[in-house]
C-alpha cells in the first residue's frame, strides 16, 4: 500500500513539473509574441518605408549603372573601363541607399563603419596578395596599357586579351587555351603589345647558283597577293645570311594573331611552290671529304 502511494506521489510531482515547464514555455512564447507585436506596432511604418526606399533605390541604381555605361560607350571609352565605372557607380548608389534605409529604422551606421574598418584591416593583412592583384587591376583599367583584342606578351606568355578583371587578366593563345594572369604579375613588368597583329618571321635557303635578289623580288610579289598580311605594315624580305650551303632569305610579315599558325603554314606552302615553279633549289647541308693517303714507311 505504501509503495502504491509513493508511485502516485511521484507521478503527481512529475505531472506538476511538466505543467510548470509547459507554462514557462507558453509564457516565453507569449513574451516573444508581445515583443513582436509591439515592435511591428511601433516600427511598422519605418520598416515599410525602409523597404520601399531600398527597393526604389536599388532600381534607380541599376538605371544609374546603365546610364553610366551608355555615356562611356557614347564617348567610345574602352569596354573594360566602361563596365568598371558602371558597376562602381551602381555599387556606390546601393550603399548610399542602404545607409538611408538603415537611418529610416533609426539604426546608426557608425558602429558598422567601425566594424567594417577593423575587419578590413585584418582582411588586408591576410589577403595582401589578392589586394595587390586588385590594386594592379585598378591601375590597368585606369591607365589602359592594353585593351581587349590586343596581343599581349608578358611573363613569357603571349595571347590575345579577352577580358580584363580587377583580380586577373584573361588572354587566349593560338590554340584557344585561356590563360589567366594575375594582375600583379603584369603591372611593373615589361609588356609587349603588338595590338591585333603578331610578327611572323620565316627563313628559306636557296642555292648559291641562283640570284638572291631575284628570289627576294619573287617572294615580295607573292606576299603582296596574299590576304594574310596586315595592311598596316608591308612585309620585309631580304638576304638574311650567307650560310655554308645556302643563301638564307629572311621574311618578316605582320599578320593577325588569330590564326597565326595557319598563316605560317600557308606562307611556307606558297614559298615552296614558288621556288619549285621557278626551278630554284633548296640545298641541304653537305660536306666534301678528301682522303689523303700517306706513303708507306
Amino acid at each position: 500500500m505504501d509503495s502504491t502511494t509513493e508511485v502516485v506521489k511521484q507521478q503527481s510531482q512529475e505531472s506538476l513539473a511538466a505543467a510548470d515547464l509547459l507554462k514557462n514555455e507558453i509564457d516565453q512564447v507569449a513574451k516573444i509574441y508581445d515583443i513582436m507585436i509591439e515592435f511591428f506596432t511601433n516600427y511598422s511604418f519605418q520598416l515599410v518605408g525602409a523597404f520601399i526606399i531600398f527597393i526604389i533605390g536599388y532600381m534607380i541604381a541599376g538605371k544609374v549603372g546603365n546610364m553610366v555605361l551608355a555615356i562611356c560607350e557614347r564617348n567610345k571609352l574602352d569596354i573594360t573601363l566602361s563596365r568598371f565605372l558602371s558597376n562602381t557607380s551602381k555599387m556606390l548608389f546601393v550603399v548610399m541607399v542602404l545607409i538611408i534605409a538603415l537611418g529610416k529604422l533609426g539604426i546608426s551606421v557608425t558602429p558598422f563603419v567601425a566594424a567594417i574598418g577593423a575587419a578590413s584591416l585584418g582582411a588586408g593583412l591576410a589577403l595582401q596578395g589578392l589586394l595587390a592583384n586588385y590594386a594592379a587591376g585598378f591601375n590597368i583599367i585606369m591607365i589602359r596599357p592594353f585593351v581587349v583584342g590586343d596581343t599581349l606578351t608578358v611573363q613569357g606568355v603571349t595571347g590575345v586579351v579577352q577580358e580584363v578583371l580587377l583580380a586577373y587578366t584573361i588572354v587566349v593563345d593560338e590554340d584557344g587555351a585561356e590563360i589567366i594572369i594575375p594582375n600583379k604579375h603584369i603591372v611593373g613588368e615589361i609588356l609587349h603589345n603588338s595590338k591585333s597583329d603578331t610578327l611572323l618571321e620565316l627563313s628559306v635557303g636557296i642555292d648559291y647558283s641562283h640570284n638572291p635578289l631575284e628570289v627576294v623580288e619573287l617572294i615580295q610579289k607573292a606576299l603582296a597577293e596574299m590576304d594574310v598580311v596586315s595592311s598596316n605594315k608591308a612585309p620585309e624580305v631580304g638576304i638574311d645570311q650567307f650560310a655554308d650551303s645556302s643563301i638564307n632569305i629572311g621574311i618578316r610579315l605582320w599578320t593577325a594573331t588569330v590564326g597565326l599558325h595557319t598563316t605560317r603554314f600557308e606562307t611556307n606552302k606558297m614559298i615552296y611552290e614558288l621556288l619549285h615553279q621557278h626551278n630554284i633549289k633548296i640545298p641541304f647541308p653537305q660536306r666534301d671529304i678528301h682522303i689523303v693517303s700517306g706513303n708507306a714507311a
